[in-house]
Order: C-alpha cells, then sequence, then structure tokens
C-alpha cells in the first residue's frame, strides 16, 4: 500500500492547487529560457545559414550585428583579390519602418547579392527563389506579405514572390529580402528638404559612401585548404577594415549584446525555482503538522522511520511531478502561438527537472525533521 497517495486523497484539492501553482512557475521559467533560447537561434540565423567562413566590416568595429558598419560597395573587389579567398558575396541589413495597405510595419531589409547569391539558403515556405536583380522581394510571414502582393518602398515597387517562415532579426523583425541594388535603393530614399540640404553641404552620409551607396560587410568564402587566420591577417592589414570569423561572429553577440539579457534570464530561473521549493516546503510541513497524532500512532505500531520519511519524501516529489506535468502542458500549448520564437530545447527541459528534483527534496527535509521528532507517547495526548 502507498501510504502517501492514500493520504493525498484526503487533502485532494490543496495538493492539485498546489500542483497548478508550481506548474505555473515552472511554466514561466520554461518561457523565459525558452524565449532566451529564441532570441540566440533568431540572432544566429545569418551567420549560421549564410554560408561565410570570414566578415569584412568597417575598421574598428565588430558589425554588421553587433553594432552599424559600413564598407565601400566595391570592397568585395579587393578581397576577391586575397589569395586564399574562393567567393565573396556583398551583405546588408538594417532595420526601418513602413507603411504597408495602411499598416506600420517595421522590417529587416536584407540585401542578396544576386546572381552570386541565389538565396538558396533560405527556407522558401511558398513562391520562388530570386530571378531578376531588380524589384522582386522574399518576405518572412511575420510581415504579414503574402506572394504576388505589391508594395512601395520609396520610389519603387516591389512584389513579393517568396515566402518564408521564422526569418527573423534579433528585435523580432520580419525579415525583408531584396537585392543589394534594391536594398541600396530603398536605404537611400530622404525627404526632398534633406536632399537639397545634401547637396549644398556636398557631402555624403556614413551610409552614402560612394556613389553605389555602402555596404555592411562582405562576405568571405574560402578555399578547401586556406588558412582562415592567414587570410583573416592579410585583409586586416589594409588598416581600413575588421576581419570577423564566424565563431567570432557568435561571440560578439552571444558574449556582447545578448551577455546581459543571459544573466537576467538566470537570475529570474533560480528566483522562480526558490519559490516553487518553498510552495512545496510549506504545504508538506503544513501536511506533516496536520498529521502528528497518525505519525506519533505509526510509530506506536513499530514503523520504522524510513516508512515516515518516505511518505514525506513522496508527496513532495508527487507534487513536484504534477506540477512539472502542468508546466510542460502550459509550454507546449501556449508558446507556440507567441510572437516571437520560444525554443524549447530538451537539455534545457531536462536540466528544470533535475534542479526540481533536487529542490523537492530539499524541501520535504524541513518536514521529516519534524516527524522525526514526533514520539510515540503523543498519540494519547
Amino acid at each position: 500500500m502507498n501510504i502517501a497517495l492514500k493520504d493525498m486523497r484526503f487533502s485532494m484539492l490543496r495538493f492539485a492547487l498546489t500542483a497548478v501553482g508550481i506548474g505555473l512557475l515552472l511554466g514561466a521559467t520554461m518561457g523565459m529560457i525558452g524565449l532566451y533560447r529564441g532570441i540566440v537561434h533568431e540572432a544566429l540565423l545569418i551567420i549560421n545559414d549564410v554560408g561565410a567562413d570570414l566578415w569584412v566590416v568597417e575598421g574598428g568595429r565588430s558589425g554588421p550585428f553587433a553594432e552599424t558598419s559600413a564598407v565601400p560597395s566595391s570592397l568585395d573587389r579587393r578581397v576577391e583579390g586575397v589569395p586564399g579567398v574562393a567567393a565573396t558575396r556583398r551583405f546588408i541589413q538594417y532595420n526601418q519602418q513602413y507603411n504597408i495597405g495602411g499598416k506600420s510595419v517595421r522590417l529587416a531589409v536584407t540585401g542578396i547579392d544576386y546572381p552570386k547569391d541565389s538565396g538558396s539558403w533560405i527556407p522558401l515556405i511558398d513562391g520562388r527563389l530570386f530571378r531578376s536583380t531588380r524589384y522582386e522581394a522574399i518576405a518572412d510571414q511575420s510581415t504579414g506579405l503574402l506572394v504576388g502582393d505589391v508594395i512601395r518602398l520609396g520610389h519603387d515597387d516591389y512584389t513579393v514572390v517568396g515566402l518564408t517562415k521564422g526569418q527573423v532579426d534579433m528585435g523580432g523583425d520580419g525579415m525583408f529580402f531584396v537585392t543589394i541594388a534594391d536594398s541600396q535603393a530603398i536605404n537611400r530614399v530622404l525627404p526632398s528638404e534633406a536632399i537639397l540640404l545634401n547637396r549644398v553641404a556636398k557631402g555624403r552620409s556614413r551610409m552614402g559612401l560612394g556613389d553605389g551607396g555602402a555596404l555592411a560587410a562582405v562576405m568571405v568564402e574560402l578555399k578547401p585548404n586556406a588558412d582562415p587566420q592567414l587570410v583573416k591577417a592579410q585583409i586586416k592589414a589594409w588598416g581600413d577594415v575588421e576581419v570577423l570569423t564566424k565563431e567570432e561572429e557568435r561571440s560578439m553577440l552571444l558574449d556582447g549584446r545578448l551577455w546581459r539579457l543571459r544573466v537576467q534570464i538566470l537570475a529570474f530561473t533560480a528566483m522562480t525555482l526558490l519559490v516553487a521549493g518553498s510552495i512545496i516546503a510549506l504545504t508538506i510541513y503544513m501536511l506533516t503538522l496536520e498529521k502528528i497524532n497518525q505519525i506519533a500512532l505509526l510509530k506506536l505500531i513499530g514503523a520504522r522511520d524510513r516508512v515516515i520519511i518516505g511518505l514525506i519524501v513522496q508527496q513532495a516529489l508527487w507534487i513536484a511531478a504534477l506540477g512539472f506535468s502542468v508546466a510542460l502542458f502550459i509550454s507546449f500549448t501556449i508558446y507556440p502561438n507567441f510572437p516571437r520564437t520560444v525554443l524549447l530545447v530538451p537539455e534545457d527541459l531536462a536540466g528544470i527537472a533535475g534542479a526540481l528534483l533536487l529542490i523537492s527534496l530539499g524541501a520535504s527535509w524541513f518536514a521529516i525533521r519534524r516527524a522525526m521528532q514526533v514520539r510515540a507517547q503523543e498519540v494519547l495526548a
């Protein structure tokens, strides 16, 4: 006979409410960790998928994702001549607010160096890839656009020829893929007054280097036997650019822009787990106090301490297991409908389950200590 289950029937409502409360706390914890994982996944989408070995960015900067970067539009031709370089592609990405169909939509405009880059790394769910160097676009479904839609950005109309899913930047803005020429044309659109002032000043803005406009970076693909560090050193020796490897780009994002967010998520996770442990400890302790006479009777009839300890520990573990089940139900039912990606990784869920197990065992210690102080004679009190 399982004494813990028998006892739980007499306090079913309390156990159920406690399990739901624990489940809500754990669900929030899973959501916070999953949101961080989702932000990291979105931030690294292009770095992981585009297939670049090196990124050539503005000198003294860590662009193009960790901070802004602007390099001349002809830089790719210089890089192509470096020994060990197999191919180069130009890259642009910037965020702007646009009015589309009467709604204000923020887009992450991303320039694709077509025809060098066909965009085959972009996961399409509808439509096709680029077939023209101008006026075609591939949009993420979060933008609300559909294949065949024609939108006006700046002075030109762009036809959505492809639709993708999950392609957003670190801020959650849906990516709007166009060719390099189109991305530069969209970015150069200024009010008439600003154009006149620029002509009077006879200067160009930092993002307008040269008549062709500026790039954010040049992506480099290396030959199979090329030494990345040697190629990097050769390009960096020019003095006007910075060169970052794929691993360095990841590090800039994870240990730079996302470092504070990671610390905050870990702090909130620790707090919610401690609160969950406190609730379990209080519930089990109160249930133990209510059973002082029953525990004394068990001791009087010769029950060993391990029977009483097993009763308390099993109840704590049952609460934790039910709470974890509620949290999983919440996570896999609600979070897929969130506007941002909530990435639930099995390793994270296993870590939360392990931490909850240890906390539950620790929480039951207070009740076990009180139960061990009960004497058999108290049954007569």
